[in-house]
């Protein structure tokens, strides 16, 4: 059985140490702030000009200026702060910010990332701040389903697509497990329960290493 998308955010937050300035990229990546564990507190980041995000919010909550940077309406924590662009992206560009999780078409065995556009003519590019956050943040953590729609495995060997930055990413976390790319390919850190790595090598066409 594979992880939901809140079991995918909730695995990341596992990994990410307690006092940690994270930024949280749009879809997926966002619902780590609903996840942070227990006795962990995450300073959140967003593009857009805040730092003490909090989870998103709820019904009475909701305050139409509090958005992140998916524009969803969001908690803030105490001693949040807010600022312009310019002193959101000179805080990214800065190496300020100690982890980013953001989402990702391509990841190749290099750690490469491929995440602002695809090669198909209708795309249209979705040109952000990954690139600033890919090479910007100390710890890169990619989160995503690891099959396209059409069943191709997203874990490459070489990104076919526009790369955003190179050799960038730390690890995976995935619907299938987690991942982490390394000079001789993809390292297999866990698997969903039930999955086997012998049937997801044959799937992925990867030499997956087991490392559980």
């Amino acid at each position: 059985m594979t992880w939901s998308r809140q079991q995918i955010a909730a695995r990341v937050a596992r990994d990410i140490p307690d006092g940690a300035y994270v930024n949280l990229g749009i879809g997926m990546p966002t619902l780590v702030a609903d996840h942070v564990p227990l006795g962990k507190q995450f300073i959140l980041h967003t593009e857009n000009g805040m730092l003490g995000m909090g989870r998103a919010a709820t019904d009475e909550e909701i305050d139409p200026d509090l958005i992140n940077a998916g524009k969803i309406h969001v908690t803030e924590e105490p001693g949040a702060a807010y600022f312009d662009h310019a002193e959101s992206f000179g805080m990214i560009r800065g190496g300020h910010l100690s982890y980013c999780v953001i989402g990702a078409y391509q990841v190749s065995q290099d750690g490469d990332l491929a995440n602002w556009r695809t090669t198909s003519p209708t795309a249209i590019p979705g040109v952000g701040g990954a690139m600033d956050l890919a090479v910007g943040t100390r710890h890169v953590f990619v989160a995503m389903d690891l099959f396209t729609r059409s069943g191709a495995c997203k874990l490459v060997k070489s990104c076919d697509y526009p790369l955003t930055a190179t050799r960038c990413v730390e690890r995976v976390y995935s619907d299938h497990g987690v991942f982490e790319p390394g000079e001789n390919g993809f390292r297999v850190l866990e698997l969903a329960d039930g999955l086997g790595i012998d049937e997801l090598r044959d799937r992925s066409g990867l030499d997956l290493a087991d490392a559980r």
